[in-house]
């Protein structure tokens, strides 16, 4: 590499070259920094996509220059298979791989892993460590997997994760498909083409269908299973009695009692149960004569085999008892019978669902009644609680409010799915009837709050900060919800629209919902004519309700130097200046918020509407709690309240403490000496937050004495080696002396 980044080429003979993408490949004359940003622009990467670096080191280590960094350690993941964690501010790609390491790349040195189609035949791997580690975290891995390695299956659904549903016979399981391999062979015909393992029993109807037809002149023993399709009961008699030994013959796969069972032939299942009919043979797909029975809606013969000896909870193939069959198919006196019969509510099929969850995606109320009343396990009842059905909500709380917090491996809780998929009313009946914690976090410590803002369901914002939500709380990069609005592209793209009938120009009309956003900003009166972008209208919202627009992410960045247009910046801070201007006068909106303050219980008494007592969290007694300032929250009773210096909530030093007949708690505790104490560490934090302020962010040593045109500032030591500020990467174009 020469002078300015040129090069002095000589040919000399031909090579054998291999094949690259051509973003990888260097331009000659180019400067390499430039190269890397036009990489760096070209890529449309999104979070969650499957990516693998498909570079030599040597390469990918001085494309990493200026792009997170090279690691020897990173050619340990060279052409392993990783998911997008998040895009960075410069545009470099963080990736996270199965064993939760994560690395920063480059955009050019990444590839997108191609998944399958649907309907293309592959071949799972036939190492089975490979398979159990690439497993981690798609779809896991279970013994009853391993006959399946090796094995050619075809595809039935491509998940939005990447993820592959394979058919292999009468199984189907999810694969990475990183376990995978594409199959040029003809499919085979045995090969499941249901995307359901329940609907294996659609093949049910062909089957018979050919069984009906077939003649019943003919003098064999598969003949019983032709008259036992068509209800012929003297003939399925004769029959036993000719060949007895033949009474669990198979004709298409199928035996005489199952094909009585699912057609409802109640004296030819009697007739062969008479002769010894084995109730447990299972055909091809593992299906007994019980699971026939839930196929076919047959409650009266489902009871008949369960006082004959048939096992409720036997699982056929793709891991579904007759219950999840009836459930899937809407059978409720069937459901009811099994039930009735102490069939396991809680064994989870080949998916991880549990009937529950199929009775409540189809919204089959009158099953989700059979089902609640038996007892639901934690670790199966978390991940049904934030589907869009009020009534199972309702039923699961009301049947084991303990598990309203429960948190799934991802950290996950109700409250989080609900959050997440804009399900105001169950995450309404979560906080006031559930009374959830409102503020937990997820394994990334992101709270509903924040999920909510991400996807921009204002109306969940709403609901949340108006229930209590700390709208300060930070995630794991230190980013607030304020961050999290201003940050989203997608939040900046959707323009928020006024409600029909009223212009961005008027005031809210008697006829505006008081729970609309809209509305709600319009009523501040600092709108005016201008437009707001989802996010910026959210960032308002979270300023008017007490959040910090100088709050420092880990970047040290605050939510202010997201904001690149003035107009919005000066917007927002009209809102803060609101917020604060409310809270000196005692009128703030984050005083009238509901606060949940004791921990969820299996009795979880309704709180009362009108102003009572309520428990202590240093005590856990009942009592009259005293409301703190500056950061309005109610969490001790007056005796505990007397001695605390700082809330327990949010650590913040209490000013005040107010009874709630308005009166002042005396803050004192009635000494000299801690009077002098308190002020003594007043003055300290005051003098640490001074020196702050007047310290370079760079050094952290010496005084700022330099301050650029973007407004940020140095130590003049600092200042002489930069050209761009270290803070907002806006180029320092003018440098102004203080002389303090």
């Amino acid at each position: 590499m020469g002078h300015k980044g040129k090069v002095d080429l000589k040919y000399v003979s031909d090579g054998q070259g291999g094949f690259y993408y051509k973003e990888h490949l260097p331009r000659l004359g180019e400067h390499a920094e430039l190269q890397r940003q036009e990489s760096a622009e070209g890529h449309s990467f999104q979070q969650g996509d499957k990516v693998k670096c498909l570079l030599e080191m040597e390469i990918l280590r001085q494309m990493q220059e200026g792009h997170g960094g090279w690691n020897p350690k990173m050619a340990e993941y060279i052409c392993r298979i990783g998911t997008i964690h998040r895009i960075t501010d410069r545009g470099d790609v963080r990736v996270q791989y199965s064993n939760n390491i994560r690395w920063t790349f480059h955009p050019g040195a990444l590839t997108k892993v191609n998944t399958f189609g649907v309907g293309e035949l592959v071949k799972v791997l036939e190492d089975i460590d490979s398979v159990k580690r690439l497993q981690a975290g798609h779809g896991e891995w279970t013994d009853s997997m391993a006959p399946v390695l090796g094995q050619a299956g075809k595809v039935l659904k491509v998940y939005a994760d990447g993820d592959l549903r394979v058919a292999f016979g009468g199984q189907t399981w999810t694969f990475n498909p990183a376990c995978l391999t594409g199959q040029t062979l003809e499919v085979d015909a045995n090969l499941m083409t249901a995307e359901n393992p329940n609907e294996s029993g659609s093949t049910v109807i062909s089957v018979l269908e050919k069984l009906l037809s077939q003649s019943t002149e003919q003098d064999n023993p598969s003949r019983l299973v032709i008259e036992a399709a068509h209800g012929s009961a003297n003939k399925v008699r004769e029959l036993v009695q000719k060949y007895p030994d033949k009474v669990d013959i198979k004709n298409q796969g199928k035996t005489a009692l199952q094909v009585a069972a699912h057609q409802g032939h109640m004296e030819v299942v009697k007739a062969l149960l008479q002769a010894n009919s084995s109730i447990e043979v299972k055909d091809e797909d593992g299906d007994t004569a019980l699971h026939y029975t839930a196929f076919g809606n047959q409650a009266d013969i489902t009871r008949l085999l369960l006082s004959k000896g048939a096992n409720v909870n036997l699982l056929n193939n793709s891991m579904c008892t007759a219950l999840h069959i009836a459930v899937n198919k809407g059978f409720t006196d069937v459901v009811r019978v099994l039930t009735e019969h102490s069939a396991d509510v809680n064994l989870q099929d080949s998916y991880g669902d549990t009937p529950l969850h199929d009775a409540i995606a189809k919204d089959f109320r009158n099953i989700i009644e059979i089902l609640v009343f038996r007892t639901i396990e934690a670790s199966t009842c978390c991940t049904t609680l934030p589907q869009r059905k009020q009534l199972a909500t309702e039923k699961i709380l009301g049947r084991a409010r303990q598990l309203v917090d429960v948190k799934k491996e991802d950290g996950f809780s109700a409250l989080h799915l609900a959050a997440l998929n804009n399900h105001r009313d169950v995450a309404e009946i979560l906080v006031k009837e559930g009374r959830c914690d409102i503020n937990i976090r997820n394994n990334r410590n992101q709270t509903a709050l924040q999920l909510a803002v991400t996807q921009g369901h204002t109306d969940l914002v709403q609901l949340l900060v108006s229930e209590g939500a700390d709208v300060n709380m930070e995630d794991e990069d230190g980013d607030t919800a304020m961050h999290v609005a201003l940050l989203r592209p997608q939040l900046a793209s959707v323009m928020l629209s006024p409600p029909v009938g009223t212009s961005s120009t008027e005031e809210p009309s008697e006829g505006c919902s008081s729970t609309s956003f809209y509305c709600r900003l319009s009523a501040s009166g600092l709108l005016g004519n201008t437009e707001l972008s989802v996010g910026a209208a959210l960032a308002c919202f979270l300023a008017q309700e007490g959040a910090d627009i100088n709050y420092a992410n880990h970047k040290g960045k605050s939510p202010l130097d997201l904001v690149a247009d003035s107009t919005m910046m000066q917007l927002i801070k009209s809102f803060s200046e609101k917020h604060r201007l409310q809270r000196c006068s005692g009128l703030s909106s984050a005083s009238l918020r509901r606060v949940h303050t004791t921990p969820n219980t299996m009795t979880n008494l309704v709180l009362p509407n009108l102003p009572g007592p309520s428990e202590c969290l240093i005590c856990s007694e009942l009592s009259l709690l005293v409301l703190f300032c500056p950061c309005q929250h109610s969490v001790a009773c007056e005796e505990c309240a007397h001695r605390m210096k700082k809330c327990i909530k949010c650590q913040v030093t209490i000013t005040k403490k107010i009874r709630q007949d308005q009166t002042e708690v005396d803050c004192s505790p009635g000494t000299e000496n801690s009077e002098q104490h308190n002020l003594l560490e007043q003055l300290q934090s005051r003098y640490r937050q001074m020196e702050e302020r007047i310290t370079c962010p760079i050094c952290i040593d010496n005084h700022i004495k330099l301050v650029f045109q973007c407004g940020h500032a140095s130590c003049i030591d600092c200042s002489a080696a930069l050209k761009t500020c270290p803070i907002c990467r806006q180029t320092i174009r003018e440098r102004i002396q203080l002389f303090v």
